[in-house]
């Protein structure tokens, strides 16, 4: 199994930013994909960002172009830098391990989590 934690969560204000850590241990290396997803209280539990062992990336239309994923294998750490921060951003953040690949034909990455984080509170005010 996969072990993952997150941090880097806190309170910004709009317009702010913020990076979040994801340390995956275990078997990560049953898994090729780490990625972030988002929940925010009543509502449903949303894709934000995923980042393959191959160095695949895909965002959320919501976070593209203010969001950025990115991975340090050594470290088995993958960061998501927010910036431009919206309080519609507020939300758990969860870091998941699992399995994605590219599709053929139109080149889109598909991912499956299979292990998740804790979560981490991010808060952003007006």
């Amino acid at each position: 199994q996969v072990q993952l934690a997150e941090s880097g969560g806190g309170l910004v204000q709009a317009g702010g930013s913020l990076t979040l850590d994801c340390v995956a241990s275990g078997s990560t290396d049953t898994m090729n994909a780490i990625g972030w997803y988002r929940q925010a209280p009543g509502k449903e539990r949303d894709f934000v960002a995923v980042i393959s062992y191959g160095g695949s990336i895909k965002y959320a239309d919501s976070v593209k172009g203010r969001f950025t994923i990115s991975r340090d294998g050594a470290k088995n750490t993958v960061y998501l830098r927010m910036n431009s921060l919206h309080p519609e951003d507020t939300a758990v953040y969860s870091c998941s391990a699992g399995r994605g690949a590219l599709t053929t034909g139109d080149g889109d990455y598909h991912y499956f989590p299979k292990y998740w984080g804790q979560g981490t509170q991010v808060t952003v005010s007006a």
